[in-house]
């Protein structure tokens, strides 16, 4: 079946139509983080079939591809077929041909998240304290509490000293072990401006009587009132709930949906839901990973709230898709949909306590087929045949090259191949992890080119006597297209590169198009208390 090219009128209003589509961005990181349509969503050739697997799992739902007009569209929507699915189309002269139809090109990742974040702030105008300010207070020892949004991993990367992680939705969930009393200031950073926002507005929507204060444009505006940074902190463990304090938690959860109408639902909804034909369901885990381990969830996808709402496109491939968000008590799920419902999404909730001894609901397979992965080739099998002159194509991310890399390896993209290939080649050897590997083996094979996977790590090649060459080296943005480059280096110092990235978050409200802004909901948060 082959896929049907779209103009870029019709394929934007396709997009406008309420209905489920996946519009997937098939260039490599480097090319969407400079420019990409508002709503599609980052699904790179390297990583096609899996990245799609994930984020689109339902074999009829309508797939619209846009690339460079360089072709791969084609052959991604050739690859997909082979996956299952069955309706397929593309923008037909890629990106070059929707910019010159003057429809809206968004730099940066995450856009339609940061977008509803800067709305969000227009509609609700959560308290502000700027860098200064804070640390003032900290300087007169001016009670407050203060949380960090973000999740561990980047908690680690850089935080402000003082600032504990408690990200979006395990605040508000955690609330009464988190907070002594209903009176102390409560300060919300991240490191820029979303999560800031969106976690003083989750506890306004739950009535918290604190005066709260996101801090204004986080880490990067502390750092750009020259105020240090702290690096490598670990994140303490989640604060454990007592029974009054996990009750508190299920009671502002029916609060909260009944305030905003959102839907809660049963296990045996949830069952029925997620096999639905017609619909793309995803199952979300918003539990803590100790709780998912005491009452485990297979099939669904751990994931923080706050992350979801931060990076949705990273979870949901499908425009208008079923999200059932799941917890224990139901806060965090409730908190989460009240932001994703605004994105354009259903929204149901599902609360474990409301039935502790029933079973998980059980997410059905999709109807699909990943690529299968070539045969392996031991580490010193592959360095004898490296040695008569066999090709060996590192598949690896451009930032593990940089650490290490093996002679006479040569660094590819997916879409650089057969063509990175003498003529005559009938046989090459693939260094990468499954994913990579697996989608670049297909296009061999279509090619008459069979590939063994060299699974082994450096340690492993250098004790089979392949010379690894370990000196860090730094690709260029040119050659590292598989990286968002777009103000990359905000966190490390780079002050004009934070500038850059907070006007930027600052003016995307101001590129949306009529029906652009109209696809973003209204979120109901009343007043400050």
């Amino acid at each position: 079946m082959s896929a049907a090219p779209q103009t870029p009128a019709a394929a934007k209003a396709r997009l406008h139509e309420g209905g489920e589509i996946a519009f997937l961005d098939i260039r490599e990181a480097a090319a969407f983080g400079e420019g990409h349509p508002l709503f599609a969503v980052p699904c790179p050739f390297s990583r096609l079939e899996a990245s799609a697997l994930a984020l689109v799992p339902r074999a009829d739902c309508p797939i619209l591809l846009i690339d460079d007009g360089d072709g791969t569209a084609e052959n991604a929507a050739r690859r997909l077929t082979a996956c299952g699915y069955t309706d397929l189309s593309y923008v037909a002269g890629g990106l070059p041909a929707w910019a010159a139809a003057g429809f809206g090109v968004f730099a940066g990742v995450n856009v339609p998240s940061k977008t509803l974040g800067e709305l969000l702030e227009h509609d609700h105008r959560p308290a502000m304290i700027d860098a200064a300010t804070l640390a003032g207070w900290r300087r007169e020892g001016r009670p407050h509490s203060f949380f960090d949004a973000r999740p561990p991993a980047e908690y680690a990367k850089m935080r402000i000293e003082g600032a504990r992680c408690l990200p979006n939705g395990e605040l508000a969930h955690r609330l009464g072990a988190a907070v002594a009393d209903a009176a102390t200031p409560i300060v919300i950073t991240c490191a820029g401006r979303t999560r800031g926002i969106v976690g003083a507005l989750t506890l306004r929507a739950i009535g918290v009587p604190n005066p709260v204060y996101a801090l204004e444009n986080g880490t990067q505006g502390w750092a750009l009132a020259d105020l240090p940074l702290d690096r490598g902190a670990q994140a303490d463990p989640l604060p454990a709930l007592d029974a009054a304090q996990a009750q508190a938690s299920r009671d502002r959860a029916r609060h909260l949906a009944r305030a905003a109408q959102l839907a809660r639902i049963t296990v045996a909804e949830a069952e029925r839901l997620l096999a639905e034909p017609g619909r793309t369901p995803f199952l979300f885990d918003l539990r803590s990973a100790e709780e998912r381990a005491a009452r485990p969830a297979p099939g669904a996808v751990p994931v923080l709230a706050g992350q979801l709402i931060q990076a949705t496109d990273q979870y949901v491939g499908v425009r208008h898709a079923r999200l059932i968000l799941m917890d224990d008590t139901g806060l965090r799920a409730a908190l989460a949909g009240l932001f994703l419902r605004a994105l354009g999404f259903e929204v149901l909730v599902l609360a474990l306590d409301e039935a502790p001894d029933a079973a998980i609901p059980h997410v059905p397979p999709p109807a699909l087929r990943a690529p299968a992965q070539p045969p392996v080739v031991e580490a010193r099998s592959a360095w004898s045949l490296a040695q008569t002159g066999v090709p060996v194509l590192d598949l690896r991310a451009s930032a593990e090259w940089e650490t290490w890399r093996l002679d006479g390896a040569r660094w590819v993209l997916r879409g650089e191949l057969p063509g990175v290939l003498a003529k005559g080649v009938r046989r090459v050897i693939l260094l990468g992890d499954a994913v990579a590997v697996a989608a670049a083996a297909e296009d061999l094979r279509e090619a008459g080119i069979a590939a063994t996977w060299l699974r082994a790590d450096a340690e492993a090649c250098a004790q089979a006597g392949w010379p690894v060459d370990r000196a860090r080296r730094r690709m260029s943005r040119e050659e590292a297209r598989d990286r968002v480059w777009f103000v990359h280096d905000r966190h490390d110092g780079n002050r004009e590169a934070s500038r850059q990235y907070l006007a930027w978050e600052m003016g995307l409200v101001n590129q949306l198009d009529e029906a652009e802004r109209a696809a973003f909901g209204w979120v109901p948060i009343g007043a400050p208390p």
